[in-house]
């Protein structure tokens, strides 16, 4: 072995954001499957992971910890929340990764970073992928588009008061279940971590099967409640009050710039993408009805 090449390491996934939505997820899948499971967390035992997951304590931000993290793992999937300092989380980590000669890279992105540049959750990723790409890391780049677990945080409002609120205009917006973008990780995570050598970069759209309007949105709730829920229009200034209300105005006023985004140009995916998912899942990309439909029985 020259000094260049990377000690052989038993197959092993590191999982960031790994007590969230997508990352909890991913860790439930990819022990279901016997995989060999690091989940990165800043505090051990908060959270109850499946048998066999190790935990492993640090922060994106926090060098050593991260270092250490890294070293013990092959793979890595990346998946920095929405936060002021988003982009150093992701570089850092990037940079540590390519430091440990990981050569296994899952990143989750955004849908059209390249298109919201004045939204800064989106521009932030839009950097990290230029880092992969100028630096030629060898990842699977995932962009999904808004995720209909979202609409929980509404959910209330539009069952007790008739309305749905998000204000996602008419230019359409494919939304993608949360469980369907884990299963897509997963399967990349598992196809990179089983190769024998790097395999070369890949980006994904990860968009559902169907582009809903404001006015579709309302009428798919109206449908799975047995009453009349009207779209309440695009008015972003009154969305960012709303946010505003109960989380940071740094957040409020990001999710705005979103919105106006998702007016303007709509989450479309490439041109295949739809099947290009389904291909990977083997079964068919869950619907917006699907949910709201389950989401209305849990209620």
């Amino acid at each position: 072995m020259n000094a260049t090449q990377r000690p052989e390491l038993t197959p092993s996934i590191l999982v960031t954001g790994a007590t969230g939505t997508i990352g909890s997820l991913i860790i439930e899948r990819l022990a279901a499957a016997g995989a060999n499971v690091h989940a990165l967390v800043r505090q051990q035992g908060k959270v109850r992971f499946p048998a066999g997951v190790t935990e492993i304590v640090g922060d994106l931000t926090d060098v050593p910890s991260l270092r250490a993290a890294l070293s013990s793992v092959r793979t890595v999937f990346l998946l920095n929340a929405v936060t002021p300092d988003e982009v150093t989380q992701a570089l850092i980590a990037l940079n540590l990764a390519r430091e440990a000669r990981i050569e296994r890279i899952v990143y989750l992105s955004v849908i059209h970073a390249d298109k919201y540049t004045n939204v800064p959750h989106f521009t932030s990723k839009h950097t990290v992928e230029r880092m992969i790409e100028t630096l030629d890391i060898p990842a699977t780049i995932l962009r999904p588009a808004y995720f209909m677990q979202n609409e929980r945080t509404v959910q209330q409002a539009i069952q007790n008061y008739g309305v749905y609120p998000m204000p996602i205009g008419s230019a359409g917006v494919s939304m993608i279940d949360t469980r369907d973008i884990a299963d897509i990780a997963v399967a990349e995570l598992q196809r990179r971590d089983r190769a024998p050598t790097a395999l070369p970069r890949v980006t994904l759209d990860l968009v559902g099967p169907d582009a809903l309007t404001g006015t579709a949105a309302a009428k798919i709730w109206s449908t799975a409640l047995g009453r009349d829920v009207t779209y309440a229009g695009d008015d972003v200034a009154a969305f960012e009050k709303q946010m505003a209300s109960f989380g940071p105005a740094w957040l409020a006023y990001d999710m705005r710039l979103m919105m106006s985004g998702i007016q303007k140009f709509g989450m479309h995916g490439e041109a295949g993408a739809v099947d290009r998912l389904q291909a990977i899942l083997g079964r068919p990309l869950r619907t917006y009805a699907e949910f709201v439909r389950e989401a209305v029985g849990a209620a």
